[in-house]
């Protein structure tokens, strides 16, 4: 059986990232990016689809943490004869290989040590071809090499790279695993002290950046640390998570895979980094949007891998059992050739954004927003398949109508700002503009229930409506406005947390813990305060002892559920966590003409 979500940890270098459970084992490793063949896949399978287990021999307990401000991760095994520590990194890297550093410190009594390497390349289904040579040992499959300094001598025991060290007070050891090509020189060694070092400051440097006062400061660093290792260093790319298939209903096959960049997470998170000083980051962001949407705005997908490309075509690894016996692993993710209205408002909302923030509009920008504009124009009216990407039936999603909207109304301003007001075009965006804005209120709103809909025609309610008033489409005092965010307190709500959808006794998802923070930022707008404190913490109570926090959580098995850490979750935290000190962009202004 899988070891549960919530008992691992994250650790990376801004390229990829690789999952620590508690007990030393090393899970999930991608390379040399997040959205490359894993190598370390026993996460999803077992320990012969790959892992490095680094721990006591004897029986042992464990505690953890995160060195401060940093993404350097500390474990303490404690056992009858003694304690040892382990101090797991991944440095930053400068035009270098891709490192993954584990080093061990004795802290009390005499303690055995065994470090086991289980490497299989292409998701675990292929063992390479290993070459032991005294403390270094090298592996190869196909194109792939990785290289493993230890400090003893390693053995080989059936598939597995194994020794063992033993540690007294203050002695201190270091394992390092390297990757390269197979076609090239194996890379040597980092220096271990030193990339500690260099590790260290990197993220305190980093982190020190953000001076906002708040009143849940350690969580907020917290999320903007693991929101920046979710950033594809040389690109500009931030991936929804850096796993795939940690399904968000148990025993159920929602398993998705989220290493790619989504559009639609484009506007969240440039308003979270614009709000707590990362402006940099933020332009990165926006350039890799216009890079990924290149000339025809009409061709955008939903999401994108970490370098702009767009093939993400799905398919089964199916020598995998999957994560708690939950298959299928899907690779790749079909959903990004879906028809989704939304991307497009999203993308308006990120190039509003990043305007009011100063960062320069570039030539293809100016371009681009006049097209997206256009197919908007032509396509707002056809149904979709919305906000959750369903892969059932298209529809009229409410939230995509709105989100269309969106792209309208910030063309719109644009013109405003732009001094167009007698323009044609202007005139003619505002007339649909108010063509949308009243199709949506007459169609998306079901008076005799008092509240908006989740499509056109439907009874039931969507989470994502709370997303209405924070876009501005609609105030958050708007009679209603305020019926529907009562409604989905009410009824998409299982133990304090919000689901997407109305929750179904049967096969139940987990609550989106982003829409906690929705429901919070939605609160504060109604001038809830208290209710709204209620609600946020609720999502900071659920996150694991590191601070992180999953797509979703099971309200009845009291766990984490979805891929892990999710780039979404923690964005929203924070953005609604300056809410409650003002200290956010607005990401629209409602209009008072509705």
């Amino acid at each position: 059986m899988s070891n549960l979500i919530e008992e691992y940890g994250l650790i990376g270098d801004g390229e990829t990232a690789a999952l620590v459970h508690r007990d030393g084992s090393i899970d999930w490793l991608c390379l040399p990016r997040f959205d490359s063949d894993a190598c370390f896949a026993a996460l999803l399978g077992g320990a012969e689809n790959g892992c490095w287990k680094l721990a006591p021999v004897e029986p042992f307990r464990a505690s953890r943490n995160y060195l401060e401000d940093t993404l350097v991760l500390q474990t303490e095994f404690e056992t009858d004869a003694g304690a040892v520590g382990v101090t797991d990194l991944m440095p930053v890297r400068q035009n270098e290989n891709p490192a993954l550093i584990r080093i061990v410190r004795g802290l009390r009594g005499r303690v055995k040590i065994r470090s086991v390497v289980r490497l299989c390349f292409d998701y675990g289904s292929v063992q390479p071809w290993l070459e032991i040579q005294g403390k270094r040992a090298l592996a190869r499959a196909g194109p792939d090499l990785v290289v493993l300094y230890a400090p003893v001598d390693l053995r080989r025991d059936g598939s597995a790279l194994v020794c063992d060290v033993e540690l007294s007070d203050q002695d201190t050891c270091a394992f390092i695993l390297t990757y390269g090509s197979s076609l090239e020189t194996p890379p040597p060694p980092l220096d271990a002290a030193s990339a500690l070092s260099e590790t260290q400051r990197y993220w305190r440097e980093w982190i020190a950046r953000f001076d906002k006062p708040t009143e849940w400061p350690a969580a907020i660093r917290r999320s903007l640390i693991t929101v920046k290792a979710m950033i594809h260093q040389p690109t500009g790319g931030i991936v929804a998570a850096p796993t795939t298939s940690l399904p968000e209903r148990s025993g159920r096959e929602f398993n998705w895979d989220y290493r790619f960049c989504w559009i639609r997470d484009a506007s969240f998170t440039l308003t979270a980094l614009i709000d707590t000083g990362y402006v940099s980051e933020a332009k990165e962001w926006r350039d890799w949007l216009l890079r990924a949407i290149a000339g025809e705005p009409g061709k955008m997908r939903i999401a994108y891998r970490v370098d702009g490309s767009r093939r993400l075509e799905e398919w089964i690894a199916s020598w995998l059992r999957g994560y708690r016996w939950t298959d299928p692993v899907r690779i790749g993710n079909s959903a990004a050739s879906q028809r989704q209205l939304d991307i497009f408002g999203e993308l308006m909302d990120t190039i509003s954004i990043a305007s009011k923030a100063g960062i320069e509009c570039s030539v293809q920008e100016q371009q681009l927003i006049g097209g997206i504009a256009q197919h908007v124009e032509a396509i707002w009216q056809q149904p979709d398949h919305g906000l959750w990407e369903l892969r059932g039936k298209p529809r009229h999603y409410v939230y995509s109508k709105v989100s269309a909207w969106v792209a309208i109304d910030r063309y719109a301003r644009h013109l405003e700002r732009n001094g167009s007001g007698r323009d044609t075009k202007l005139q003619q965006m505002r007339k649909l503009r108010q063509e949308m804005h009243g199709e949506i209120c007459r169609e998306g709103y079901d008076s005799g229930l008092g509240t908006f809909v989740e499509y056109y025609g439907a009874e039931s309610l969507d989470a994502s409506l709370l997303l209405l008033p924070l876009v501005g489409f609609l105030p958050a005092d708007d009679d209603r406005i305020s019926r529907t965010i009562d409604a989905i307190e009410r009824e998409l709500s299982v133990d304090g947390l919000v689901h997407r959808r109305r929750p179904h006794q049967q096969a139940m998802q987990g609550a989106f813990l982003a829409c906690n923070c929705w429901l919070a930022e939605c609160r504060l707008l109604q001038g809830r305060r208290e209710v709204a404190r209620k609600v946020f913490e609720r999502v900071l109570a659920v996150a694991n002892d590191l601070g992180l926090l999953a797509e979703e959580y099971d309200a009845r098995a009291k766990r984490l559920a979805g891929n892990f850490p999710q780039t979404l979750s923690h964005v929203a935290l924070v953005r609604a966590a300056l809410r409650f000190s003002a200290l956010i962009t607005e990401r629209g202004e409602t209009d008072g003409d509705h």
